[in-house]
């Protein structure tokens, strides 16, 4: 009674018109914010600037209600102003995040997403974002499938779902598909793994989205920040060991016949031990530099940086330098509407390794000890002279005086977003973006090297690709007392076109590495040149409930349309449903306060994947064939108007916990099932095709992922925190076109029931004591139908079966970080686990003129009766094909390695007050330090799944590891300062 007496004597009292802004914990504007006025039971909800006006009795109180920030309740005491800042309820879980087309607080979602910081990106050095995130994402499996630098890092969340089409997940830059950014200008990175985040991008978000977001200016003094180290990058061996000169000489001479062995390899070769690994390696430099100023006032912000990044790469003659400009602004013209534009610009120059056909990667494992690569008066042999002993006769350092191969690469975007407040809670958005590639390479083989072939060659390759895409957003936030909705509705539009030159040329003299020089024009072994084009347009509505804070529906439908596709199915729907409850916010929860959050999720979506080549469900005909001098068309693709999509239903349930303010861990259960598959198949010959491209087969991924967050120690000067994630994912293939096996490689097939990265090859069975011949198994069945195995000496008689995976049967990383005062300390380490690696490491005698392995340890050689061996007698010219592709070259490919350590010490403040900085942070920084792992060769992870070999790297689909490219370790020293 008592109460109704007081409101109603307030609402008597004489009211004031009462305006403010109200801003989050960061000082940002805070727009839909509830201001009500319980006397009157009256309200308003700040505006897109965080601005409110309303009437209020001016003995009164305003109350300022935000899910997941604490109810405020402040006396109006006859002011007319009254600005307010929001405090949260739980600092983490009221991060804001980049979700598909919008922007949520960790609190509200309700789908599977990971969130890394800028920070958190940069500590590996590198300038590619997917390298990394390695080990920082569970679910998410990075493969650097070569150490050059100017290779890419392969990503591929929870597992490959696609066979004929990219695997890899879709990448959104500052809300629109596609683009690139520097790491340095990253703020955040977002990766959406379910169909209820990922499923707004429709028909590219199969394979999960990576969202990366750059940094803004703020309101403010300008800020300048200073990034800058350099470092050293170093080969590791691993555990590979080539042979050297003595070593090398005392195993050919156990198998070379001793009445010739001193005619062919006199004891003279012993003065000579030429290290051609040493000749090929070096200790690489790396530099990144990277200086930016952000600012603004209250209507305009700004951010511009510019960043170096050069690495050389630990093969002589390759590297990767990098200029890269950005500018992001942001103004607000007026209350109603705000325009933000953003250019990103990047100028590469690469290099590789062009030393001849072979390449010094390979030619560096296979040429022999024996060997001087330099005549008596110190130039250069080229390999063919006599008295050469190694079979490729072929000595890299000659190329290297001549040949090159080099280019460069010009990348820019440039973006105009226009976001219109219609009202405070609709907003109308309009996202732009024109982005332009070129690339021009050169490869010179000079006259005078063996590549050369006496003609002097050169391939000149052109591209150019163009982007333009339009995305238009219609977007309705609201709450109203305890229920929030928000509706978005998104219409897209996108355009590519890629064009492609190339030319050969020969006959042309030294050093004129021009086309013009060259007596014979033609097209290269590319063809003399492409244009290809696509289009997408998308449409897609979404909605989003919440009520009481701790009750979540989402739902989306988004039809897109593809021009890739067949004329019958070019478009397809997709949909996506999820849903959480927040059950540490239910009232039977507060008797265990134990719990910050304990929250459930779950999503089901379909999902599409259209990353194939253009035109490939069009007749074409190829015009790229001559008859008599004139111009000529051969048949080349098979129409198929009904292709369409390969679509993902994808389900996932998830479990969020937060204790004791010092503990979170999330679990995610997923089930990711792809039919529809584009895949290549065979029809007769009579048709005049080898194949047409149809949807036919299906894909299925299954799988946990667990991350797991803990602060162990808090204190006022000493803090220990560690991250965990764990990710496992099991293959399988459901089904293929007719059931029949695709011979992907001599060593993969892909088959039903199995991994899609199986390995197909003769199974070893180890070593025959009696004779030391190789054993292989021989698969047959008795009369009942049941196999049989026995083994075999003939390589030929051995029997075809899968013998293991290339997939992982887990990853994951692990992150401790400690600080004591102005000291701090970061240790990183990755893993793998479970998977088969092909490695072939050594040869019995086939091949007497290439080096070989020494042996690692734990394998020993045959010498006489009865040895239990791993490895056959040596025999010269080999021993029954014993080196010949078979399981006997599958190792375990696990490794857990030491990614990275940071030491780092931010100077003290009465310092930095002395000359004036705002921050200064000195600081010494290890990559790929060390590597634990029974796997012989080089670098296991270069085997992590079979993929074609980079360019510039010789090799074909399952080279064997030893000639990948390996990874370099880095030591660099840097400093970050802040005017």
């Amino acid at each position: 009674m008592l109460s109704l007496i007081t409101s109603a004597v307030i609402a008597q009292q004489p009211e004031v018109r009462l305006t403010g802004t109200v801003k989050d914990e960061k000082g940002n504007p805070f727009p839909g914010v509830t201001v009500y006025v319980p006397a009157t039971k009256k309200g308003a909800t700040t505006d897109a600037g965080g601005k409110y006006v309303l009437q209020a009795p001016a003995g009164g109180e305003i109350i300022f209600k935000a899910i997941g920030y604490k109810t405020m309740t402040l006396p109006v005491s006859g002011r007319s102003s009254l600005p307010v800042t929001m405090e949260v309820e739980n600092a983490a879980l009221n991060e804001v995040v980049v979700v598909g087309y919008t922007s949520k607080r960790l609190s509200q979602i309700s789908s599977a997403i990971s969130v890394v910081s800028g920070k958190q990106l940069n500590d590996v050095t590198s300038n590619n974002v997917g390298s990394l995130l390695q080990g920082k994402v569970a679910g998410v499996v990075v493969q650097n499938p070569s150490g050059n630098p100017n290779v890419a890092a392969d990503v591929t969340i929870r597992g490959a779902s696609s066979i004929s089409a990219a695997a890899g997940p879709l990448y959104v830059v500052d809300g629109i598909i596609g683009g690139t950014a520097n790491p340095n200008d990253i703020e955040s990175v977002t990766v959406l793994k379910d169909a209820a985040a990922a499923g707004l991008y429709g028909a590219r978000s199969a394979n999960g989205v990576i969202i990366i977001t750059t940094k803004s200016g703020k309101a403010g003094k300008t800020v300048i920040h200073l990034n800058t180290s350099a470092g050293a990058n170093k080969m590791s061996m691993g555990n590979m060991r080539l042979m050297n000169s003595q070593q090398l000489y005392d195993y050919q001479k156990s198998y070379f016949d001793p009445a010739t062995f001193q005619q062919e390899r006199p004891a003279n070769l012993l003065s000579q031990n030429t290290d051609w690994m040493d000749l090929a390696y070096r200790t690489g430099l790396t530099q990144n530099h990277h200086l930016s100023l952000s600012g603004g006032s209250e209507k305009t912000q700004f951010y511009v940086s510019g960043n170096y990044y050069n690495e050389q790469g630990i093969i002589r003659h390759t590297g990767n330098e990098v200029y890269n400009l950005r500018v992001n602004i942001a103004h607000r013209i007026n209350d109603k509407l705000k325009l933000s534009t953003r250019v990103n610009a990047s100028s590469r120059n690469f290099e590789n390794e062009a030393s001849g056909n072979y390449g010094a990667l390979l030619l560096s494992r296979l040429n022999l000890p024996w060997d001087n690569p330099y005549n008596a008066d110190g130039s250069i042999k080229m390999g063919t002279e006599p008295g050469w002993i190694g079979r490729e006769h072929d000595n890299f350092l000659h190329g290297w005086q001549y040949n090159f191969d080099k280019g460069k690469q010009i990348t820019a975007y440039a973006d105009v977003n226009l976001d219109y407040y219609i009202t405070p809670h609709l907003t109308f958005s309009t996202y732009n973006r024109v982005s332009y590639s070129g690339l021009r390479s050169e490869l010179y083989y000079d006259v005078r090297s063996k590549a050369g072939r006496g003609l002097g060659e050169l391939y000149n390759n052109s591209s150019m690709e163009q982007r333009l895409i339009t995305s238009n957003r219609l977007n309705y936030n609201r709450q109203f007392g305890e229920h929030a909705l928000n509706i978005i509705g998104v219409a897209e539009g996108e355009k590519n076109t890629f064009e492609r030159n190339s030319l050969y040329g020969n006959k042309i003299p030294a050093g004129l590495h021009i086309m013009d020089a060259a007596a014979n024009i033609q097209r290269s072994q590319f063809g003399p040149g492409t244009k290809t084009e696509n289009r997408f347009t998308k449409g897609l509505v979404q909605a989003d409930y919440t009520y009481l804070g701790k009750y979540n529906l989402i739902g989306a439908y988004i039809l897109e349309s593809s021009s890739r596709f067949g004329a019958n199915h070019r478009s397809a729907g997709f949909y996506t449903l999820g849903g959480s409850w927040t059950i540490s916010k239910e009232s039977f929860m507060r008797s265990l306060p134990v719990f910050d959050l304990l929250k459930l999720r779950a999503s089901y979506g379909l999902t599409g994947n259209a990353e194939i080549g253009d035109y490939q469900a069009l007749g074409i005909y190829s015009y790229t064939s001559q008859y008599a001098s004139n111009p000529g068309s051969v048949p080349a693709v098979q129409g198929n108007p009904d292709l369409t999509w390969e679509k993902t239903k994808n389900i996932n349930l998830g479990l969020d916990i937060d204790m004791l303010k010092r503990i979170s861990l999330t679990v995610d259960l997923y089930d990711k099932t792809t039919t529809d598959l584009l895949l290549d198949v065979p029809v007769p010959y009579t048709s005049g095709y080898d194949f047409v491209t149809r949807n036919v087969g299906s894909v299925r991924n299954r799988g946990i992922e667990i991350n797991l967050n803990t602060k162990n120690i808090v204190r006022p000067h000493f803090t220990w925190e560690t991250g965990f994630n764990l990710s496992i994912n099991r293959n399988k293939v459901l089904k293929l076109n007719n059931h029949e096996d695709i011979a992907y490689s001599s060593l993969q097939w892909i088959s039903e029931g199995r991994d899609l990265y199986s390995w197909h090859m003769r199974k070893w069975a180890g070593v025959d004591p009696q004779n030391g011949d190789p054993l292989w198994e021989v698969v047959t069945t008795d009369s009942n139908g049941k196999p049989v195995v026995t083994t075999t000496n003939s390589y030929d008689d051995a029997t075809l079966q899968y013998v293991g995976a290339a997939s992982p049967k887990f990853t994951g990383g692990m992150t401790n970080r400690l600080s004591y005062k102005g000291i701090s300390l970061s240790v990183f380490v990755n893993f793998v686990s479970g998977n088969k690696v092909y490695e072939e490491s050594t040869n019995d005698g086939s091949e007497p003129t290439s080096n070989v392995r020494v042996l690692p340890g734990g394998r020993t050689r045959w010498q006489k009766p009865g040895d239990i061996a791993t490895d056959p007698r040596a025999v010269y010219g080999g021993n029954k094909n014993s080196d010949l592709e078979s399981s006997r070259f599958l190792e375990d490919g696990s490794y857990l390695r030491l990614r990275n350590v940071t030491l780092s010490y931010d100077l003290p403040e009465r310092f930095l007050r002395t000359v004036k900085l705002a921050n200064a942070r000195v600081f010494l920084s290890g990559d790929n330090l060390w590597t634990w792992t029974s796997f012989s060769g080089l670098d296991p992870e270069m085997g992590l799944r079979p993929y074609a070999t980079p360019a510039g790297e010789s090799g074909n689909n399952f080279q064997q590891n030893s000639t990948k490219y390996p990874l370099a370790r880095k030591l660099l020293v840097g400093i970050n300062i802040t005017f």
